[in-house]
């Protein structure tokens, strides 16, 4: 039975979730139809360009993401203290760019600033805005409406873009981020599309390698300072926090930028050869950081989606998840063997 996505979307339990949107009957149509022979893939940087503009607007970060010809999937972090903390006209303004808003809100924004209130009724539309600016589902909706639209109009069609309703999955602990996100990254190389993070179009990976990339004055011998790395990354993406110099306090994803390029990295070339080998000694830190079973790496980069569904974490989170979703256990095949016992 299908279920409401706020018994799914539980911000209590975590802020971070992974969410994939299919095209009707999996159609190449952000790529290059073989069916029709017409290319598409101009749509997937549509999807790039309106999931950044959509960061501005909405307290929702982009973690990692990933464009394929009949599908994407993003990593996002949801931010509710920030949209807590905005003003009520700061919300007012960001949910005006997308949407023409109640003409008494409008009214009250062109007063002056510190002279007058929001009456109730005004008070109460803010603060249902206020709400949305943090709703995974109006996010999805302002993004998928906009791409079903504009390809229609492409078409000169009508009908179904999407074949339903996104799916997302919870990320209950940092070993269940660090392994989603690695999978979202390496879905080019892992389809066959490109052989390297850095050529794999339309991710993150390959956006954050760039920016790095850019500041080439830094790299001697092939080496990066942490910290010069920790400064060059792009606006638009959740920043990395620099976890091996710095305090727990610094706000951003919890691990190190370059040690999560060099797991992608390694992690690519391990799936192209098709065999797991020996783990660098650079790369074994961050499994034993995240008490992570290298053992079964490789299975859970591949099928992510397998191995976990509504949710991804240790048994405990996954317990705890169920609970606060009102379940009695949380389906998984194998999941538990991302951790080590």
């Amino acid at each position: 039975m299908t279920q409401a996505r706020k018994d799914i979307v539980n911000l209590g339990a975590t802020p971070y979730y992974h969410v994939i949107s299919r095209c009707v009957r999996r159609a190449y149509l952000c790529g290059l139809d073989e069916l029709t022979k017409k290319d598409f893939n101009h749509r997937k940087q549509w999807l790039v360009d309106k999931i950044f503009q959509l960061s501005t607007i909405f307290c929702i970060d982009i973690c990692a993401y990933a464009i394929m010809s009949n599908h994407y999937h993003l990593v996002l972090h949801i931010d509710r203290n920030r949209a807590q903390n905005l003003s009520d006209r700061d919300v007012a303004i960001r949910w005006m760019r997308l949407f023409r808003g109640h003409s008494l809100v409008r009214d009250w924004l062109n007063t002056p600033v510190n002279q007058l209130e929001p009456d109730s009724f005004v008070a109460e539309v803010i603060k249902e805005w206020r709400k949305r600016l943090y709703d995974l589902g109006w996010y999805m909706q302002c993004l998928n409406q906009y791409i079903a639209i504009r390809a229609n109009q492409e078409d000169e069609c009508t009908g179904r873009f999407w074949e339903g309703r996104y799916k997302s999955q919870a990320l209950l602990d940092e070993a269940a981020l660090l392994t989603c996100m690695t999978y979202v990254d390496l879905n080019p190389i892992r389809a066959g599309i490109s052989t390297t993070p850095e050529n794999s179009d339309f991710t993150s990976i390959q956006r954050r390698i760039k920016a790095l990339a850019r500041n080439t004055r830094f790299v001697e011998d092939n080496v990066i300072d942490s910290e010069v790395a920790h400064r060059q990354q792009p606006n638009e993406l959740s920043p990395f926090a620099n976890y091996r110099t710095s305090s727990k306090e610094q706000k951003g994803l919890p691990f190190n930028l370059l040690d999560y390029i060099e797991l992608v990295d390694w992690s690519a070339c391990s799936k192209r050869d098709d065999k797991t080998g020996e783990i660098p000694k650079h790369i074994q830190p961050i499994f034993m950081r995240f008490q992570i079973d290298e053992n079964y790496w490789q299975q859970l980069i591949h099928k992510f989606n397998y191995h976990f569904r509504l949710a991804a974490g240790s048994s405990d989170r996954l317990r705890k998840w169920a609970l606060l979703t009102g379940r009695k256990w949380c389906k998984k095949h194998g999941g538990s063997n991302l951790y080590k016992h």
